[in-house]
């Protein structure tokens, strides 16, 4: 080990190149030492975990040193009505934030003592939005014609590149010279953004080869991946999901503390007012909590929390009760690829029964999406209700230490 340490300090011997000289294990390992060594820090901690290294040095993370660990907890019983997901459902919350579990917690009690959540995915189609240079705005014009009329060979180059990815769309725009292509595919049960960036590219260079259009960038930005955007909370990215609940007043009053009117009351000068009068693109009281809980649970890319928070929960009067819905335009989830396969990743999977490729294939992302939209309604509900009954400060004195 001295020899690798000493070709490291000298730098004849990239911290990246470890894995082609060592097995994964030890490749960590003297990472890690040599990176202790330089900054005087002690890293025991993070080189105590369970994972296996040999997926997840070699297909996660580059110069991998160890691993940073997250308190799993369980939310639930669940009860979800879904197409897909129909049953009762523990969730899987990795956070560090006090109270959020309990808080999803009551949730879903309130939600399963009301007989379970309606859930149902109005649309599914991860993008992927190439820029092109026009010559003058003609050309682009005449790019966006040509596109229009030959959906079909551009669906036969992309589809090429995948066995399972189907094109569902295409959607162009400009801004002067400069055309956006928003291509839309039905990834089954992967998120797909690696399946739709590769089929995208043989897509892109037909659309170049036949129209003179001069690709800049194989991401214009209009997907839109990993940022804030209208596009994606009026059009929606991933899978487009909404869940509700009519809950009745007794309920409402033992459960919450608080009555039907207050909760729609604070929903409306909350999440709708308040988010309006902020400018946000999201109208929701905490729904990135509960996704971004649920993502590291489960393997998925926590940066797609962003399109995940771009969520609307609306509380609507009914005889008896209220109905409260919450509806994620944008949910890019997967059960298969990226960090899915991580053994404590794909633990949590398994206790949803998601885990791997579904049958038919993308029952298995659907399902997990309908899950997590339920979930994210536990958490609505629980804050709202906090809110409504002024116990929100004292809930995290409690439980927020």
């Amino acid at each position: 080990m001295e020899d690798y340490l000493e070709r490291l300090k000298k730098g004849s011997l990239k911290l990246y190149a470890l894995e082609s000289e060592l097995p994964p294990e030890e490749a960590v390992r003297v990472r890690r030492i040599y990176i202790e060594r330089e900054t005087g820090t002690d890293l025991s901690a993070t080189g105590s975990f369970t994972i296996p290294i040999d997926r997840a040095a070699t297909k996660n993370c580059e110069n991998m040193i160890g691993a940073v660990q997250v308190p799993v907890g369980v939310a639930g019983p669940l009860v979800v009505k879904g197409e897909y997901a129909d049953g009762s459902f523990y969730i899987p919350l990795a956070t560090t934030e006090g109270a959020l579990v309990a808080s999803v917690n009551r949730g879903c009690g309130a939600i399963t003592r009301a007989g379970g959540a309606e859930v149902r995915i109005f649309r599914d189609g991860m993008t992927r939005a190439p820029v092109f240079a026009a010559r003058d705005i003609p050309h682009a014009r005449e790019i966006c014609d040509w596109v229009a009329a030959h959906r079909e060979e551009i669906a036969a180059a992309a589809e090429s590149t995948t066995s399972h990815g189907k094109l569902t769309g295409i959607t162009t725009t400009t801004g002067g010279t400069s055309v956006f292509v928003r291509l839309e595919f039905d990834s089954k049960d992967a998120m797909g953004m690696n399946m739709v960036t590769i089929a995208s590219a043989k897509a892109a260079g037909v659309i170049s080869a036949a129209t003179g259009a001069r690709l800049i960038a194989l991401s214009g930005n209009f997907c839109t991946d990993k940022k804030p955007a209208a596009v994606n909370l009026v059009m929606g990215r991933g899978r487009t999901v909404a869940a509700g609940i009519f809950l009745p007043d007794d309920l409402i009053r033992e459960v919450f503390k608080t009555d039907a009117g207050t909760l729609a009351e604070v929903n409306l000068r909350k999440n709708l007012v308040g988010s309006a009068r902020a400018g946000s693109l999201g109208y929701n009281a905490h729904a990135a909590n509960i996704i971004a809980a649920i993502f590291i649970a489960c393997g998925q890319d926590p940066a797609h929390v962003v399109e995940g928070s771009l969520a609307i929960t609306t509380v609507d009067p009914a005889e008896g009760g209220v109905y409260v819905s919450v509806t994620l335009p944008s949910l890019p989830a997967g059960t298969v690829g990226g960090g899915t396969g991580i053994a404590t990743q794909h633990e949590c999977l398994t206790l949803l029964g998601v885990a791997g490729g579904g049958s038919p294939p993308g029952s298995h992302a659907r399902k997990f999406a309908e899950i997590i939209a339920c979930a994210v309604l536990a958490g609505e509900l629980s804050l709202l209700g906090a809110l409504a009954a002024q116990h929100l400060a004292r809930a995290h004195q409690q439980l927020g230490r």
